[in-house]
């Protein structure tokens, strides 16, 4: 008998520790997203969109830091498709990037499991095609990534909050975009602005006296964007994945692939208010207004509508200035933001990035230093995994600017683990540029005119800079980021405003040691997709 109790004993506290044990990893979220063309009249006809489980915009993701995402994309459309996860970081993964550096795109008819996790990481971010144009079509989400319970936010709990996706929109479609560009074509400008995939319409609805946190982001092709709400001001407290000083705005910019994090106070009379979002450094400048409305408001909103900048380049620059750091606010750990001290850190490697629009082969093309990137058929990431030659030549392309003309060519830039890096995005074009880089968030030091030297690093803000992973770069004027690559693996640094990107304006940074290990590097997931050279008999 006494035997018998002991047993029971040790197999109760098996059990607990199994629970414990259990209760201890980290969540799974599981989504399944068919993806399909559909017909939606966005503006004034109907026409093909790209919809994920029948919906346009797709399903937002809501999780939590450190929750593992699984993600079943079936691909419906009748040609090949990725998605890729805009800031999420893909820890030691570029596997699951999802862009035709890393990944084979999933063939028509067939499916891929993304599996991730949200490693250390909270805010707001969002997820899109690679491929082609078919982000022109839709296929964009939002990707919200909350504190864990434990960690505390520097500002109060909202008591709820909105997703907006404001977009640039053609009547053109996906396709007949493609088509011109293939053909030499520029981008014209868009045709109208979107917010929720609606050029009108869109509502979000609150208690007066309460505060609600907004998730904003620019999931447009090509269109820097004003946002303002009538009657009331946006303070803000988070720029892709970090919280930031809560300075308190009228209006605020967000440029192509960014996402901010606002808080409003409906403070004012019960009735509707506009919401607000315009085109920048366009002509003609493009609105589109969604409503605000409080809880018992039988009053509509009236006109006028919020002014917002007009062309100034200068009021933009400045704006993006005042966006610093919160340094005692902790992010996705209890420890502080400023505890990395990067204005300390010895600088390893300079690039020098100057983008140009070329004709090449008489056809338009954009460059990076003198060459138009082109997708080979076998991923980088195969490539180099597998040593398959012929692929790429690492650091075929110079890292200052060149004065040659523009060759096709495929770019990879060649770094060790851990190595801190400086880049300057020079915009020597009266355009405005927007960059991003995959795999690990940077910090914004500084925003210049006219031509970058060595001597401008005197302004750089060495103390409380921005951390995030899309950066604008105004006409004929230079941004200097600061980087610290601790994140193994083949990542791609691009042009988000995407008719650019797609012809060319982009590179891959091969973060490498050679170490083999899976503290490291995961190995190849076990449904990794196999094409070009690399394509298994």
């Amino acid at each position: 008998m006494r035997q018998a109790s002991i047993l029971y004993f040790c197999v109760g506290i098996l059990a607990l520790l199994s629970d414990t044990w259990v209760q201890a990893e980290d969540p799974y979220r599981y989504y399944t997203w068919t993806v399909t063309y559909g017909t939606r009249t966005v503006l004034d006809r109907p026409q093909t969109v790209i919809l994920i489980n029948g919906r346009f915009p797709g399903p937002n993701i809501e999780c939590v830091t450190n929750d593992n995402i699984i993600v079943n994309v079936i691909n419906k459309l009748n040609e090949p498709f990725l998605i890729t996860w805009n800031g999420i970081k893909q820890r030691r993964t570029s596997w699951q990037d999802g862009v035709l550096g890393t990944n084979c795109p999933i063939p028509p008819g067939s499916n891929w499991t993304y599996k991730f996790q949200t490693k250390d990481q909270i805010g707001t971010y969002i997820y899109f095609p690679s491929t082609a144009m078919h982000k022109a079509g839709g296929g964009f989400g939002g990707f919200n990534i909350a504190s864990r319970s434990v960690i505390s936010i520097p500002y109060p709990i909202p008591v709820a909050e909105f997703t907006l996706l404001i977009s640039d929109w053609y009547r053109a479609g996906h396709q007949a975009l493609k088509q011109n560009l293939d053909r030499g074509k520029a981008l014209p400008v868009p045709d109208a602005l979107l917010i929720n995939g609606l050029s009108k319409g869109a509502s979000f609805t609150g208690e007066k006296g309460k505060t609600y946190r907004f998730r904003i982001s620019n999931v447009g092709i090509s269109t820097s964007i004003n946002f303002r709400i009538q009657g009331h001001t946006l303070t803000l407290v988070e720029v892709e994945g970090s919280h930031t000083m809560q300075e308190v705005y009228n209006s605020l910019d967000v440029h192509v692939g960014q996402s901010v994090t606002v808080l409003v106070k409906f403070n004012s009379a019960v009735k509707d208010y506009y919401i607000v979002a315009s085109s920048r450094f366009t002509k003609p400048i493009l609105t589109t207004t969604a409503l605000l409305r409080y809880a018992g408001s039988n009053t509509p909103p009236s006109l006028p509508l919020p002014i917002g900048p007009t062309y100034h380049v200068h009021w933009s620059m400045k704006q993006a200035r005042t966006i610093r750091l919160n340094l005692t606010a902790n992010a996705a750990r209890p420890n502080p933001q400023g505890s990395f001290h990067y204005g300390t850190i010895k600088v390893v490697k300079t690039l020098v990035l100057a983008n140009t629009a070329e004709k090449i082969n008489g056809k338009l093309r954009y460059a990076v230093n003198g060459i138009s990137y082109v997708d080979p058929s076998t991923p980088l990431k195969l490539a180099d995994w597998y040593n398959i030659p012929g692929v790429f030549s690492l650091n075929s392309m110079k890292t200052t600017p060149v004065n040659t003309p523009a060759v096709l060519g495929t770019s990879v830039v060649g770094t060790e683990l851990h190595d801190f890096v400086e880049i300057v995005f020079q915009n020597n074009e009266n355009t405005i540029q927007s960059w991003h880089l995959s795999g690990t968030s940077f910090y914004v030091v500084a925003y210049g005119d006219n031509v970058w030297n060595p001597s401008m690093r005197k302004r750089y803000n060495l103390l409380d800079a921005v951390s995030r992973y899309t950066v604008q770069v105004y006409p004929t004027a230079w941004t200097a980021i600061y980087v610290s690559l601790d994140n193994k693996g083949m990542w791609n640094l691009r042009s988000a405003i995407w008719a650019r990107r797609y012809l060319g304006q982009q590179l891959y940074v091969r973060v490498w040691n050679d170490e083999r290990s899976l503290y490291t590097e995961t190995d190849p997931p076990p449904n990794t997709l196999f094409c070009g050279l690399a394509k298994r008999p």
